[in-house]
């Protein structure tokens, strides 16, 4: 009688041990499918910076003192603006501030002003581009403005359709001759699990349709 008591109980042991082992195995398959779907930042080469200014671009340059002055100039197609004082000045392939030191020196070799304060802020990069296509509203190319991002790039695009795969958008870049291509969680983005995405000239976003 002892030894089927005993039996009972070691069998009854070896079951209990058994649905704990499967219970482990359960718990952890569920953990590592959370950690599987926490969001990863997305990795790209950092942005290259290019200020400098091409035809079509829109920059704001103020003169102290001088508020009745334009304000907002347009590289024209020669890579000049015309400015009040000085008249035609080319900017093409300039940054910012060395407009800002060619006006300053002509308006003080035409003796025009004794010691000019100038400022100069770029409005719009519109020799630099982006492209934007698959499912958004307003698909194609876009001027790259200053700061710019992924998502403030989808909502100039009119934003995505109803068809987006929002889990799945692809960003192209090409730098130092290699393209790389990166898959984006919009919705990642835009619910604060990851940063935005800065973009740089040439960038190209594509939003695929989602499966059916």
């Amino acid at each position: 009688m002892k030894t089927l008591h005993a039996l009972a109980a070691a069998g009854l042991l070896a079951f209990t041990r058994r649905r704990s082992a499967a219970l482990v195995g359960v718990v952890g398959l569920l953990v590592v499918g959370c950690v599987a779907d926490i969001p990863k930042a997305v990795s790209l080469p950092p942005v290259i910076e290019g200020s400098t200014l091409g035809v079509g671009d829109v920059f704001v340059m103020v003169i102290v003192g001088e508020e009745k002055l334009p304000v907002e100039y347009t590289v024209a197609p020669d890579g000049s603006v015309d400015v009040p004082y000085i008249h035609r000045i080319k900017v093409l392939g300039l940054e910012p501030q060395q407009v800002t030191d060619v006006v300053r020196q002509k308006l003080i070799e035409g003796q025009f002003l004794t010691n000019p304060s100038v400022s100069v802020e770029i409005k719009a990069y519109n020799s630099k581009r982006v492209v934007v296509a698959g499912e958004v509203k307003v698909a194609g190319s876009m001027a790259l403005e200053p700061g710019m991002t992924l998502v403030r790039a989808v909502s100039q695009a009119g934003g995505l359709t109803s068809l987006a795969r929002k889990s799945a958008v692809v960003l192209k870049r090409t730098s130092a001759g290699k393209t790389r291509a990166v898959i984006v969680d919009y919705d990642a983005i835009t619910n604060n699990q990851i940063p935005d995405v800065p973009l740089q000239a040439g960038d190209t976003i594509f939003v695929p349709q989602r499966p059916f």
